[in-house]
Order: structure tokens, then sequence, then C-alpha cells
């Protein structure tokens, strides 16, 4: 769990993230895809089960925050050991902040809705469960319908990052990640960045759980360049109210 007003903070600074790294007039489009999504985005998780990663109301954006800031650093990581950097760090931290954005549902309907049965939250740590009003897709694809039912653009390269973030993880992927010949290899970097940034993310999460009820100290996540942006007073109520 975190506190309200981390909650708060984090959505800051998801805001100061689209602020300094998107151009408009994509950035307009983004923002107001937001003003309408922003409920449910700021009180989702980021999956249903406490020891997969962050599943509690939150979790989504505190998930997708860090996945940027580990983007940022894994890019420079690649950078240093020569890697052909053939994408912008717009779309990096584009497709980072909306790789998962399919675990809110769809407009007005909800991904994941509060566990009520007690043996299940106990036995198998399942906080949340999966709406079963909401029509079945991956995450990435409703990552990539959302974004385009808002009328927003993706770049091939983003387009491949969001698709393509959970590597080898899902089967539908191995097409894409076990070529057979050259030409059929990724021609861009920008899916390997993704999907490792995204696996240390989870990772942190899950070891963040696994320590919570221990005496050792937690490490927090240090914040990547970003313009100062402030809840709305509503928002503020309503996290408050959770």
């Amino acid at each position: 769990m975190i506190k309200e007003e981390q909650i708060l903070s984090n959505w800051n600074q998801h805001l100061s993230y689209i602020e300094t790294y998107l151009s408009d007039p994509r950035k307009t489009k983004v923002l107001e895809m937001i003003k309408a999504l922003e409920q449910q985005m700021v009180l989702a998780p980021a999956s249903g089960k406490s020891h997969f990663h962050n599943a509690f109301p939150g979790g989504y954006i505190d998930h997708v925050n860090r996945v940027v800031e580990a983007s940022m650093y894994t890019l420079q990581l690649w950078k240093k050991m020569g890697a052909d950097i053939d994408f912008t760090e717009e779309e990096l931290v584009f497709s980072a902040l909306f790789h998962d954005l399919g675990k809110i549902g769809d407009l007005g309907t909800e991904c994941y809705l509060p566990q009520k049965d007690n043996w299940r939250r106990d036995k198998l740590n399942e906080q949340f469960t999966i709406n079963p009003e909401l029509p079945f897709m991956l995450v990435q694809d409703r990552s990539l319908y959302l974004l385009q039912k808002f009328g927003i653009e993706l770049s091939h390269n983003e387009y491949m990052a969001v698709r393509l973030h959970d590597g080898v993880y899902d089967d539908a992927n191995k097409a894409y990640f076990f070529s057979n010949y050259p030409d059929a290899k990724f021609r861009t970097n920008i899916v390997y960045i993704l999907h490792q940034a995204d696996g240390i993310a989870a990772r942190v999460e899950y070891e963040k759980w696994r320590d919570s009820s221990s005496d050792k100290p937690v490490a927090t996540s240090k914040k990547v360049k970003g313009k100062t942006v402030k809840s709305s007073e509503g928002l503020m109520n309503l996290v408050k109210n959770i």
C-alpha cells in the first residue's frame, strides 16, 4: 500500500513527464485522454495479486513512473555500451508512459475490481479480480486500442515497444524475438530497452512487497526530470476517500 500523499505525488510526477517529454499537437490529445481517464488511472492497481507487483490503489501510476525512470537509466547504459540509439527520448518516454494503459480498463469500465472472496485474498494474495464486464483483450492490445480511441498517433518504434514490452513472457511475441534470418530482427532497440526497464520495475516492486513486513529500509524511487504540475482539488478529495 501507499499513502494518499504518495498517490498524489506520483500523479503529479506522471503529469510532469507528459509536460516535459511530449510535444504538440500529440501532447494536447494525450492530456485530453488523461482528463477523461484520470480517476481510473490514479486509482488503478498494476496487477491483481500482491506477489506480482503493486496490487493496491495507485499501483498502476507508481509502476509506470518507475518504468519511465528505469527506461532513462537503461537508455544511458545502452549508449555507454555503444548500442545504436535509433529512437528519440520522446518515443521512449511515451512508450513507457502508456505500455500498461490497458490495465485501467476502458472508458468508464475498470479492469480490476476489489476481490470480495476472503479465501482468495488470504490464500492466493489476490487483492483484485478482473472485471467480468470488460471484454477480454491482452493488456498491450487494449493499451493500443485506447490510444487510437483518443486519436493519439504512435510512431512505428512506439507501437512495437508497447506491443512487445512483455518480451517472451507472452508466447504471442515469440515470432518477433526468435528470428531465423537477419531481416526479421528488430530494426530498433527501443523494444529491448522498454522490456528491460519494465522487468526492473516489476522486480523492485515485488521486493518492496516481499520486504514490507521486515525491518529492512525500503528504497524509494528517484525522480527523472519533469516540470512541476499540481493535482486538482477534486482529485485530491477523491484520493482521500479511498
